[in-house]
């Protein structure tokens, strides 16, 4: 609704500049102005009571909403106290976590000191299998090489060549021990006799005249046609002769 006062003023200035309002005109606006007066209070008286009204919807309001305000104030208080006891809870559960990490970072280093020491004993015992093997394997060789040879040296003719070696090489010892194997396999070979023959020389050259006149003799006895005999009798008598000092 528009300003009933801002409509007279406006309207006196029209009259009062035109200068040709009439009484009847101005009784007009009089009865205007009275009823625009009239609207005013009634207005006015309106809007004090819209106002006290208001006033005490606003009372109202607070009042009936204080149990409400309380409620809030209570949910934050407990929205507070459940922060507070999160925030307790979470730090007893970090506390846990830097424990249980702890705990865990502890085992893990325990467990690689073990797998290294593990490590190292695994290696140890490998190098000790491998110097076991190694060693196995020489044995076994060696033993291969033992048994070849015992079966090369057990045949009569593989004797009497190592003999023949031994004997020449001035090993009198080891010929006469494959010479006497070899009379103990084969006593009735045809060099029987000649083996027989090479102890007694063997038993010569060491100076030991009793056991020389005693094999020299055993070829004659035991191979008396046999071509060593001459020298046996001939080794033999001199055995003798050193025997007797002469």
């Amino acid at each position: 609704m528009k300003n009933p006062i801002r409509y007279c003023v406006v309207l006196q200035l029209i009259l009062t500049m035109t200068g040709c309002a009439t009484q009847s005109s101005l009784d007009t606006v009089r009865n205007d102005v009275d009823m625009i007066n009239t609207r005013l209070f009634s207005v006015e008286k309106d809007l004090g009571s819209t106002r006290e009204e208001a006033l005490k919807r606003l009372g109202s309001f607070e009042k009936g909403n204080e149990a409400d305000v309380a409620a809030v104030r209570k949910l934050l208080a407990d929205i507070q106290a459940k922060n507070y006891s999160t925030r307790t809870e979470m730090e007893a559960v970090n506390g846990k976590l830097d424990d249980l990490t702890l705990a865990v970072r502890k085992q893990t280093e325990e467990q690689r000191r073990y797998s290294d020491d593990a490590d190292k004993r695994i290696i140890a015992m490998q190098d000790s299998i491998v110097k076991l093997q190694t060693a196995n394997d020489e044995l076994t060789k060696k033993v291969a090489n033992l048994a070849q040879q015992q079966t090369v040296v057990t045949t009569p003719d593989s004797m009497y060549s190592k003999g023949m070696e031994a004997f020449k090489a001035g090993d009198m010892p080891g010929a006469r021990n494959l010479f006497k194997k070899f009379i103990e396999l084969s006593p009735h070979n045809e060099l029987a006799g000649d083996v027989l023959y090479l102890i007694g020389e063997s038993y010569y050259s060491e100076k030991n005249y009793d056991k020389a006149i005693l094999t020299f003799q055993d070829v004659m006895k035991n191979y008396p046609h046999q071509e060593k005999v001459p020298a046996a009798m001939l080794k033999q008598s001199m055995a003798f002769k050193n025997v007797n000092g002469g």
